[in-house]
């Protein structure tokens, strides 16, 4: 979302830079990594391309016949078979929204649509807006059921699921699964600027991404991270928006508010040791806000960096 590698080394000895990529989620998947000359680059780029493929048939909103659209079209109340892999999103989402305090809220795919964010509508819809006053808060498990052990799930309340907040970060996971299993133990791929490294540049130093400055009239740079065996990922206020009477509103929701999120931060970054994880606490803590952010993340020992409204900026990082 805010980061963008930063990287400029130079081909070692025997060794040859490869960057690949390609599309998913509506956007571009990425990979950087030196081999040697006999490794199959290509092999894996169709390797990596299947497993964003996978995550995006199984967690898309914006494709009706995803296993997730599935589950938001079934009948309230009935089993629905669902795949690993949506199995283990759904089961981290949950958890990271009950330690959150409710803060991470995957029942928001209807505030998403009517405010026109994901599939359907670009632009806030004024009736549907107005038809989801008072409607039923998230809470799991009372309106949505996991049987881990039979992979299905089951919805309880016309809710729907959403998981922009968090697949991402796991494709990005998949990435880096798919990487190592190809025989790498050094690489940098990412999704969007979720990004996560394995390992060491061939010169012994950690991979280098750049923390972006959240300002939408430019792309600059904040600071560097510098990252080894550790993904990182941010949540903003200013790059996907809509306007809606003069103002500029974030694509991520306040469950709290049934609108789009306004408080005192312009975005947040966390580092964490899976992107899953990051991409979903990154978004938990901006819709925490600053102080509570702050208090929570250090609560948990969370690596994070708060960027206020004002430009100052918050961190529990050592």
């Amino acid at each position: 979302m805010s980061k963008m590698s930063i990287e400029t080394l130079s081909n070692p000895a025997a060794l040859r830079r490869h960057a690949l990529n390609g599309p998913t989620m509506g956007s571009r998947w990425s990979a950087v990594f030196w081999a040697a000359d006999d490794f199959d680059a290509a092999a894996l780029g169709r390797s990596l391309q299947g497993a964003v493929d996978r995550v995006e048939q199984q967690m898309s909103t914006w494709r009706p016949d995803s296993d997730l659209e599935r589950l938001n079209a079934a009948p309230i109340g009935a089993w629905v078979e669902i795949p690993h892999e949506l199995s283990v999103v759904l089961a981290a989402a949950l958890e990271i929204g009950r330690l959150s305090g409710g803060a991470f809220d995957i029942g928001v795919g209807d505030l998403v649509r009517a405010w026109g964010f994901g599939g359907g509508s670009r632009a806030p819809i004024a009736g549907l807006i107005a038809s989801l006053a008072g409607r039923a808060s998230f809470e799991p498990p009372k309106t949505l059921k996991l049987d881990l052990a039979s992979r299905r799930a089951r919805r309880l309340a016309p809710l729907r699921l959403d998981l922009s907040g968090i697949a991402k970060g796991f494709g990005v996971d998949e990435l880096a699964r798919k990487a190592q299993q190809s025989g790498l133990d050094s690489c940098l791929v990412g999704i969007d600027g979720e990004m996560r490294a394995m390992g060491l540049k061939p010169d012994g130093r950690p991979w280098a991404v750049a923390h972006e400055k959240p300002d939408p009239g430019e792309r600059a740079i904040l600071g560097v991270l510098e990252l080894s065996g550790a993904a990182v990922a941010t949540s903003g206020v200013y790059r996907h928006t809509v306007e809606v009477d003069g103002r500029s509103l974030s694509h991520t929701m306040d469950p709290r508010r049934g609108a789009p999120l306004e408080n005192d931060l312009a975005a947040v970054t966390v580092l964490a040791e899976t992107c899953m994880a990051a991409d979903a606490w990154a978004t938990a803590l901006m819709v925490a806000g600053a102080d509570h952010g702050l208090e929570l993340a250090s609560r948990l020992g969370l690596a994070a960096l708060l960027v206020r409204a004002d430009g100052r900026v918050l961190s529990t990082m050592p």
